[in-house]
């Protein structure tokens, strides 16, 4: 990777936050928010910014903020409770976050509820459309996708790093990348064809370097709106569309 794309910084509007990291590795890992391993789930999350911190985001201040309440807990439970001190009832470290978590989600859920409400309201005043179009929305209805968050993204991601370690290197070549060429490499893919596998994309990657670039251009491409990330299933496989709100005819 050349020192362009190295310096290449993401400015992300898109990128959730610190709460919703912790959320989302509750979710994955089918953990009881009321009695988080917080060690596991520390550990899970620091990983999490080394592949910020590896993308150049610019969202990481939040993170390390969270990363060090998170580490300030697991110390406190690692302490070995003072026998000649007696504390009635000693509040657990983690009921602090555990409140935050739950407001958070209820807050969440929320402005999903209204905004499934919106969409119903707005289906109620539909415009009148012809007939070749219904016939294109009823076969776009037979799928049905779960939008991925960028934490998927960033899973698969460290998933691809860590495949690409174990294959053997037989030769040394000097190649380079840049986002912009990645870019171009995604967009003339999705001009063939309608969607295509991250897992695709990664595998076809010869280097850790390259699925790195191959990365920063898939968000890129999401904070332009140019693609959509989808799963048949949640955490199941990623696949990358163009955005058709968005897309520009051949």
């Amino acid at each position: 990777m050349t020192d362009k794309a190295m310096s290449y910084k993401l400015k992300l509007e898109i990128f959730e936050g610190p709460l919703d990291l912790l959320l989302y590795l509750i979710k994955k890992d089918e953990i009881d928010i009321y009695d988080i391993p917080i060690a596991q789930v520390t550990e899970q999350y620091l990983e999490y910014i080394e592949m910020m911190k590896l993308l150049n985001l610019d969202v990481i201040g939040d993170f390390l903020v969270m990363a060090a309440t998170l580490m300030h807990i697991k110390s406190k439970m690692l302490l070995p409770p003072d026998p000649a001190e007696v504390v009635p009832e000693e509040e657990d470290p983690r009921d602090e976050l555990v409140r935050r978590l739950l407001e958070y989600k209820r807050f969440k859920e929320v402005a999903e509820e209204l905004k499934g409400r919106e969409s119903f309201r707005q289906d109620l005043f539909t415009r009148m459309v012809d007939e070749a179009r219904m016939k294109e929305i009823k076969n776009d209805a037979k799928e049905v996708y779960f939008e991925a968050s960028l934490f998927d993204l960033i899973n698969a991601f460290t998933k691809a790093l860590r495949k690409v370690a174990e294959k053997p290197v037989y030769a040394l070549t000097k190649e380079e990348y840049t986002v912009e060429m990645k870019i171009h490499n995604i967009l003339h893919v999705l001009m063939d064809q309608a969607s295509v596998l991250l897992s695709e994309l990664f595998g076809q990657c010869k280097s850790k370097m390259e699925i790195i670039v191959t990365f920063m251009a898939i968000l890129e491409l999401i904070r332009l709106k140019e693609i959509v990330i989808l799963q048949k299933q949640l955490f199941g496989e990623i696949e990358l569309q163009r955005n058709k709100e968005n897309a520009q005819p051949a």
